[in-house]
């Protein structure tokens, strides 16, 4: 054991038997955990008023603001984590790489990736690159005492096809281009994109993360012959580099159905699955020894509260079986959710399965 894990093992001592990581464990807990992804955001007032003036990719260097957002919903709403409050493209601008998140489209890359050439400018990510992310997380873990920080990173797949389409893509053809009509280059971009990921989730975790999610968030774009071949490898290295400090590790994809099988095996402790699978059917996909998170539709959210509670129902009489269950949204929250819509869902979770 290196002095990191130690380090990492006293830091995580106080959540070690959290009702969140006893169900990545897939041990018996006091009641089905609940967070959801895009709780700390727009769906916030206090949100919106602590970044009111404050670019996004800038409120993810400021430690301060960092910490406020990340303990905005544990505060409001009672969940069983918090989730780091960044954003995917945090790694890629801090090696220098000019981007910027432009309100109402999403991250912008001034030079999309296309040649071997561009591949120089994707250098290592260091520590020092990132030292306000080790500095919020001491400050959050603090704050937080036994409630989990779950750290985060987008997938080398989703980093990808954001650099080379140089922004949002409903089509990714020029990411699929590159993927069949090069692939030797596209490993190769893969590749360092699971370094650059699997050095930011290790700050992430020698700092106090208690587990760390994937967001792949793109790669329902592709069949699962092209994710086995082209993909999982890179998922894969990614899940290798922080295997050793032992927190739990969650993959997550949107319209995924067709691959959760293969996103437990890139290394996933934990498979998210979003709303458009069964929880018991995506337990038969991704087979035995994993926990499922999820997976209740986030437009529900807009409807009665009858109407949610049966909805949450039948997530949970669908989780009955399942080895492990974590309680969360199939994906993020919209931000003109009702914020008492999320509270009375953690509350209804909560009272139904204590």
């Amino acid at each position: 054991m290196s002095v990191n894990d130690e380090a990492t093992g006293r830091r995580n001592a106080a959540t070690y038997d959290s009702a969140f990581l006893k169900a990545c464990r897939r041990e018996p807990v006091p009641h089905t955990p609940v967070w959801f992804m895009r709780q700390a955001g727009r769906s916030l007032p206090e949100y919106r008023k602590v970044r009111e003036g404050t670019a996004m990719l800038e409120s993810c260097m400021m430690p301060e603001l960092v910490t406020e957002i990340t303990l905005q919903p544990v505060r409001r709403h009672g969940v069983d984590a918090a989730i780091y409050f960044s954003d995917i493209v945090v790694p890629l601008k801090a090696i220098g790489i000019d981007l910027d998140i432009k309100p109402g489209v999403g991250p912008v890359v001034e030079q999309p990736i296309r040649s071997r050439a561009d591949l120089a400018r994707l250098r290592d990510l260091t520590p020092e690159d990132v030292s306000y992310v080790t500095e919020a997380i001491g400050m959050l873990t603090r704050e937080l005492g036994e409630t989990p920080l779950i750290g985060f990173a987008g997938a080398p797949f989703t980093l990808a096809s954001y650099l080379v389409e140089g922004g949002p893509s409903r089509n990714h053809e020029h990411t699929k281009a590159m993927m069949y009509g090069d692939p030797q280059l596209w490993a190769d971009l893969l590749d360092r994109l699971a370094e650059i990921t699997g050095a930011f989730l290790k700050v992430q975790i020698e700092a106090g993360a208690s587990a760390v999610q994937l967001f792949d968030s793109w790669v329902g774009a592709l069949a699962p012959a092209d994710y086995r071949r082209s993909v999982m490898p890179a998922s894969t290295k990614v899940f290798e580099a922080v295997a050793g400090y032992g927190v739990p590790r969650i993959h997550f994809g949107v319209g995924t159905g067709e691959l959760l099988g293969l996103l437990g095996e890139a290394g996933a402790d934990v498979v998210g699955v979003d709303w458009r699978v069964p929880l018991d059917e995506a337990a038969r996909r991704v087979g035995p020894g994993k926990a499922l998170q999820g997976n209740i539709d986030p437009a529900v959210l807009f409807s009665t509260r009858e109407a949610v509670e049966a909805k949450a129902d039948e997530v949970l009489a669908a989780a009955a079986g399942l080895e492990g269950h974590i309680f969360n949204l199939g994906h993020g929250v919209l931000p003109s959710t009702d914020p008492d819509a999320l509270t009375r869902l953690v509350e209804y979770v909560h009272t139904r399965t204590a």
